[in-house]
């Protein structure tokens, strides 16, 4: 497909659509994970290691997070036909699991909160990789699996104080989420606050072969974050979570029993590297989507150029930072497209004062794609044609809405109709949805069974 002035948006959402194709899960699994034969004996490949399938008798898979039907998918063949091993499991996701094998249970996990399935899974996978643990006659006769990919956080919850109700749990999650703050910022208090993450689930198999296969969707040098971390070790601190609850001022909105919890002797260090036997395999991350992107533009006859420096910056300032950035690429190359991955930022008004922004204005639909979109399509103007600009999770749900988030070009706001003060208006309400929506710019794709992070494609070409 050639660029044209009026087809850069199609041309955008057209490689967010074939490059997410390219990345999908079943792909990356088989590429990391094998079941081979050798001189007459089963192994199973991960990564570098190679597992005696014939020496185990128990496997424990324990899956979790958005991509976890891909995973199961991708898995499961691998393991079948081991009439020696007992296969047992704890799957927690938010998608129902018709097809699974006798032994496995299920959980339906809640995002972007916890639920009650979410204390229950928890406890589950942590009694499972106990009980693989208890029976192991040797270290290489159980191996336990955990397939770990993004939204673990909140779908497998555990209070490391077993007095926090799981309404303040829930409470604690969505002012979390709301401060503002990065995905590394907020996983580092979540780990810190979980019997389950930042370490502490792999800490329970501790002893036993286990290995953690990983769908990222966390920045590069981060990947303890991932999930908040429940099978690697952490990087984080005590200080380092007191210094951001006290940077976001988050104490004064956190429930009093979740309040006294961070204040107390029980906030305790997590697992660090050393602590912890488990390995872990990175299948899939945001870093292989962008190549991908750019090797698809670069076909197209673009010059492609990916720039992550923006990553869990306030959206506004990484919008104008990226067109700033694609301006400056224009001036060398007729064709142009810059590569974004990651998430920005868009702090949100209080949970408790969810319902009503300034004014008293009730809060819309949307999400950080959808307010980065079209807080771009302010900056550009029918003078810098002809620029298209789009952004999507890659999971497919952007926010609270039903898209995965939208593209704009220079006459979205500037057509025969000017829609900026609507434009304004929706920014205000965090209403990005319901405008995207109104005049069909929104991309919907429906759940993607992947979570790569969040995906910006900024097109640039002369006319």
């Amino acid at each position: 497909m050639m660029a044209t002035k009026s087809g850069l948006r199609e041309v955008a959402y057209s490689l967010f659509l074939q490059s997410l194709a390219d990345c999908s899960v079943e792909q990356a699994f088989t590429r990391g994970v094998k079941r081979e034969a050798r001189a007459g004996k089963t192994f199973l490949a991960v990564g570098d290691d190679a597992i005696d399938l014939d020496c185990v008798r128990r496997i424990g898979v324990v899956a979790v997070g958005k991509a976890t039907s891909a995973l199961l998918k991708a898995l499961l063949p691998s393991l079948r036909g081991l009439t020696q091993c007992d296969l047992s499991g704890v799957v927690i996701t938010n998608d129902e699991q018709p097809d699974l094998p006798s032994g496995f249970q299920f959980f339906a996990g809640g995002h972007p909160t916890p639920n009650q399935a979410s204390f229950d899974g928890a406890e589950a996978a942590v009694a499972l990789v106990r009980s693989l643990r208890s029976k192991a006659a040797m270290t290489d006769d159980s191996l336990c699996l955990f397939l770990i990919s993004g939204g673990a956080s909140a779908m497998m919850e555990l209070p490391l104080d077993t007095g926090i109700s799981l309404e303040d749990t829930v409470k604690f999650h969505r002012e979390l989420v709301h401060c503002g703050g990065s995905i590394a910022e907020i996983n580092c208090v979540r780990k810190h606050f979980s019997a389950v993450k930042g370490g502490r689930l792999a800490l329970e198999a501790k002893g036993i072969l286990s290995y953690s296969m990983l769908i990222s969707d966390v920045p590069l040098g981060h990947l303890d974050a991932l999930g908040s971390g429940p099978t690697l070790p952490d990087t984080s601190t005590v200080d380092q979570c007191k210094e951001i609850l006290a940077r976001y001022q988050l104490l004064e909105r956190f429930p009093a029993s979740v309040k006294q919890f961070f204040s107390s002797a029980q906030l305790v260090e997590t697992p660090k590297p050393g602590n912890l036997t488990s390995k872990a395999v990175t299948l899939l991350s945001p870093d292989a989507l962008a190549a991908i992107v750019g090797q698809r533009a670069e076909a197209l006859g673009f010059y492609a150029v990916v720039d992550n420096a923006c990553d869990d910056w306030n959206y506004k300032d990484a919008a104008e930072y990226l067109l700033g950035r694609l301006q400056e690429l224009r001036r060398q190359h007729s064709r142009v497209c810059l590569i974004s991955s990651g998430e920005v930022t868009v702090e949100l008004p209080r949970a408790s004062d969810l319902s009503c922004a300034e004014g008293g204005e009730k809060v819309g639909t949307g999400g950080r794609n959808q307010q980065f979109a079209l807080y771009a399509a302010t900056l550009l103007r029918p003078s810098d044609a002809s620029v298209a600009v789009l952004s999507a999770g890659t999971d497919g749900i952007d926010g609270n809405s039903f898209a995965a988030g939208a593209v704009v070009d220079e006459k979205t706001l500037f057509g025969e109709e000017s829609r900026l003060s609507q434009a304004w208006d929706a920014l205000q309400r965090f209403d990005s949805g319901t405008f995207f929506e109104r005049v069909g710019l929104s991309i919907v794709t429906g759940v993607t069974g992947n979570n790569l992070r969040d995906l910006r494609i900024l097109l640039a070409a002369d006319c």
